[in-house]
Formats: structure tokens, C-alpha cells, sequence
């Protein structure tokens, strides 16, 4: 299994090269127009990985639930997880912030305000986003909006932190009705393998799909945008690249193993969330990639890995940061170490409730815009080169996932694992 997960990250690096160059033939030939020929394959690749997600993350969840045994056990967990993925959040907020304000990238642009076209979009904008909130208020819509009025319903429209919170709770039902559950059970472990056979048939198309996503992208911008906000992209991706390495390195201490292992082990699911933009179609890839070429376990990767795929954003939360602080200085807009406080704690709360789909950050982007009084419309100035640091700023979330649960696997005592036995509970179960 190892050695065909590296074929294949073999082939999606590939397909990722030819799609740069054959975009890159088109745009520059005057065809740019072509790609959208192309493009519904690149769509049915991206639909066919999301169609596993909510299967996948529900019938995850509910048996990591189940295989951990006990409820002090999975508390003990997702403190772990949760706390550890906040505290990563947080430390890519603060260091884009510190990227910024050293770099200042909009400090002495001209002109981008009138190219950006912001008069023309400043309505459409209003209307699609949400109202400023204050932080108080952006805590509390995470937390209410986190249960579900009805699961299927949640399932229905792929919200998969509701999907989450549901099978954790159906889950731990599971476990004080072990007799009465058992058709749940094997109904939610079949579910689960057949979610994952799915996705290895899925990925077999992965180098065309990836390949026809890439020449789309590079097809319709080529380099014209990238020259004129370099310098923005310069700071976000610095800014990435030094996350990634402090993650690296955290990765590389508990697991006691060379970043190049872990790289190559690591490479399909980076790729493919690099060209995917969407770290929840990137979910199952990622699943199988830590279980079969990094060796955790699977009852921590069934519960860690999706629960990183939507509350763990930390490129989202470091772009995000950049973008505001790019945005004033772009508008002439000082900010003080209070508002700047401001962004640090609502940029790393609105990247929990970020969707982990391609975009979603430019959403989320307007609640911290809000919160300091930032001008909403302003979110045209980045819209250019926006589907570019998606793809990086994706890369960093998987990577970050990923990392999370090697730290939670390697916290986590043999003996917190019960190997899925819930006999020790049936003597004590509620029936």
C-alpha cells in the first residue's frame, strides 16, 4: 500500500507540472479560453472526493467513538486535539502578523484600488457577506452554530462541524447501549470501509483531475496578477513556509523521524490538497496516508484528522491576518496594537468556523475586516490572486492536520485505547 501511495503522489506531481506548463501555453498564446473546455473534469474530481466526505466523517467518528472504549478516553482526546490545534492557530495568527508589519506590503501601492475595481463591487460584497460582529459574538455563533437543529439536515448541506458534534454524541450513546447499538455498529464500520474503498477507486483519476485543475488556474491568471501584488503574496507565503517549518519540526521531534520521511510519507495528501484548494475533499487521502506511511493509529486518525479538517485553519488564520492588516495599509489605515489584538483573537475564531472548501477564507475574511472597522469592499483588492494562496494556504491546513495527530497519537498511552471491547461497560450500560 506504501509503495502505490508514492506512485501515486508520483503521478499527481506530474499531472500538477503538465497542467502549470500547458495553462501557462494557453494564456500566453491568446487561448486562455480553451481550459474552460476542460474544466467540468476538474469539477466532477473535486464533487466526486466531497460526495465520501460527510459518509466518511460520520462514520469515522461515530466508531472512533466506539473503538476508544470509554468516555474519559475520548475526553482525554479531544482536550489534546483541541487544545493543541488552538494553540497552533494562534501561533500562525501572531506570526502574520509579525510578516506584516515587517514587510508591509501595502505600505506605498498605488493604484490597485481602481484596478481592483472596488466601486463595482463594493454592493455585490454587502450582500454576500455577513454583518461585522463583535468578538463576543463571533465566540458565540461558533459554539451555537457548532449543534445541529437536525443531522440531516447537516449532513444534507456537508456541515460538517454539526456532522461531527452529532457522531461524537451518537457515539458515546453507543458506548452506554453496547447490546442495543450493535446494529448502528456494524452498519457505521461497514459505512466506513466502504467509504474508503470508494475513495481509493476515486483516486485513480486523481492525476487527470489534478492536472485539468492546475491548467484552469494558471489559463485565466498567468502571471499578470501575481507581478502586481507580489509583494502581498511574498508576505503570506514567507509567512506559510515559516508555519510549515516550525510544524515540520514539531512533527519531526515526536515522531523521531527526518522531515524528508515525513515529506515523502505526506506527499499525496499535499499535493492534492495543493491543487484541490479544499482540505475536505483532501480528508480521506490524508486519512489513509497517516494510518498506512506513518504508522498512527487508526482510532486517533478517525477522530483527530476530521476534527482538524474543520477547527484547524492555521493557514487560513495567517493569511487572513496579513490580508487585514495589507488592507489598511493599502487604504492608508493605521492600525494600533489594540486593533491589531482584534484581528489576532477574531482571525483565530473565524478560521474555526472557516468551511473547508476552496474561497472560504474571503468569508470569514469579512468578520475581521468587520471587527476593527476595516472597509468590506476592501476584500477586492486580494481578489486576484486569491485562488493562488488558497492553494498554499490549504496545503499548510492539511499539513497542520496532519501534524496535529501525530502529537495526539503520540500523547495518548496504550492503555487509553481499548481496542474497541465494550463489554467492561455492558454490566454498568444504560438500556
Amino acid at each position: 500500500m506504501q509503495e502505490a501511495s508514492k506512485k501515486e503522489a508520483k503521478l499527481i506531481g506530474i499531472a500538477m507540472i503538465a497542467g502549470l506548463i500547458a495553462g501557462l501555453a494557453l494564456y500566453f498564446s491568446g487561448h486562455g479560453e480553451m481550459a474552460a473546455y476542460l474544466k467540468p473534469i476538474g469539477t466532477i474530481f473535486i464533487r466526486l472526493l466531497k460526495m465520501v466526505i460527510v459518509p466518511l466523517v460520520l462514520s469515522s467518528i461515530f466508531m472512533a467513538m466506539y473503538h476508544l472504549g470509554t468516555p474519559e478516553s475520548l475526553g482525554s482526546m479531544g482536550r489534546k486535539a483541541v487544545g493543541y490545534y488552538f494553540l497552533t492557530t494562534a501561533f500562525a495568527v501572531f506570526l502574520g502578523l509579525i510578516m506584516v508589519n515587517l514587510i508591509n506590503p501595502g505600505v506605498g501601492v498605488e493604484g490597485i484600488q481602481e484596478s481592483a475595481g472596488l466601486h463595482g463591487l463594493s454592493e455585490v460584497m454587502h450582500q454576500q457577506v455577513t454583518q461585522s460582529k463583535g468578538l463576543y459574538q463571533t465566540i458565540l455563533d461558533v459554539i451555537v452554530n457548532a449543534i445541529p437543529t437536525n443531522p440531516f439536515e447537516a449532513m444534507a448541506t456537508s456541515t460538517v462541524l454539526q456532522v461531527i458534534v452529532f457522531a461524537i454524541m451518537f457515539g458515546i450513546v453507543a458506548l452506554y447501549m453496547p447490546k442495543k447499538a450493535l446494529p448502528v455498529v456494524s452498519f457505521m464500520e461497514s459505512l466506513e470501509a466502504m467509504t474508503l474503498r470508494l475513495t481509493h477507486v476515486i483516486m485513480k483519476f486523481a492525476p487527470i483531475g489534478i492536472f485539468v485543475l492546475m491548467m484552469d488556474i494558471m489559463a485565466r491568471t498567468g502571471f499578470s496578477a501575481i507581478v502586481s501584488l507580489s509583494k502581498y503574496m511574498a508576505t503570506v507565503i514567507i509567512g506559510l513556509l515559516l508555519h510549515a517549518v516550525a510544524l515540520m519540526a514539531i512533527a519531526s521531534w515526536r515522531m523521531k523521524k527526518s522531515p524528508m520521511f515525513i515529506l515523502k510519507s505526506l506527499s499525496s495528501p499535499l499535493l492534492t490538497a495543493f491543487s484541490t484548494s479544499s482540505s475536505a475533499a483532501t480528508l480521506p487521502i490524508t486519512m489513509t496516508c497517516v494510518e498506512e506511511n506513518l504508522g498512527v493509529r487508526k482510532d486517533t486518525a478517525k477522530f483527530v484528522l476530521p476534527l482538524g479538517a474543520t477547527i484547524n485553519m492555521d493557514g487560513t488564520a495567517l493569511y487572513e491576518s496579513v490580508a487585514a492588516i495589507f488592507i489598511a495599509q493599502v487604504y492608508g489605515i493605521e492600525l494600533g496594537i489594540g486593533q491589531q489584538v482584534v484581528i489576532f483573537m477574531t482571525a483565530s475564531l473565524a478560521a474555526i468556523g472557516a468551511a473547508a472548501i476552496p474561497g472560504a477564507g474571503l468569508i470569514t475574511m469579512s468578520i475581521v475586516l468587520g471587527a476593527v472597522g476595516l472597509p468590506i469592499e476592501g476584500i477586492g483588492l486580494i481578489l486576484a490572486v486569491d485562488r493562488i494562496l488558497d492553494m498554499f494556504r490549504t496545503t499548510v491546513n492539511v499539513f497542520g492536520d496532519c501534524v496535529g495527530t501525530i502529537v495526539v497519537d503520540s500523547m495518548m498511552d496504550n492503555n487509553e485505547f481499548s481496542g474497541g471491547d465494550s463489554n467492561s461497560l455492558i454490566e454498568g450500560s444504560v438500556n
